[in-house]
């Protein structure tokens, strides 16, 4: 019975994880959509230059850990995965979007308040 129940709870907490990775927004800018994927260059090219840009160093993660790796590994080998967010302001009517770049590449689109 133990083994059945961890089986069935891995999988609930599996369909969780990917029912919340299915929810992909994409921006429209100029006529144009940026969606996960399309690179910072791309984005400038669509949409132009942000409102406001902010970057961080996001911890690096081994596989199965639920620990960063130690800051004398990690200098080594990669210390840090670089984050942007920028924040595009859509005009009267339009909530605001914020596109987060995780290694230069999109990884989220959000609107209004929501935190990346």
């Amino acid at each position: 019975m133990g083994v059945l129940c961890r089986n069935v709870c891995c999988l609930v907490l599996l369909a969780v994880w990917a029912s919340g990775q299915a929810r992909a927004e994409s921006l429209r800018c100029n006529g144009e959509i940026v969606s996960e994927g399309d690179s910072r260059l791309s984005v400038l090219r669509r949409c132009g230059q942000p409102a406001l840009k902010d970057s961080q160093c996001a911890p690096v993660y081994v596989a199965g850990r639920l620990q960063p790796l130690p800051d004398h590994i990690a200098a080594r080998v990669a210390p840090c995965v670089p984050i942007e967010d920028w924040l595009y302001e859509r005009g009267p009517g339009f909530l605001t979007a914020t596109v987060r770049f995780r290694a230069g590449v999109v990884q989220t689109v959000l609107y209004g308040q929501e935190r990346p």
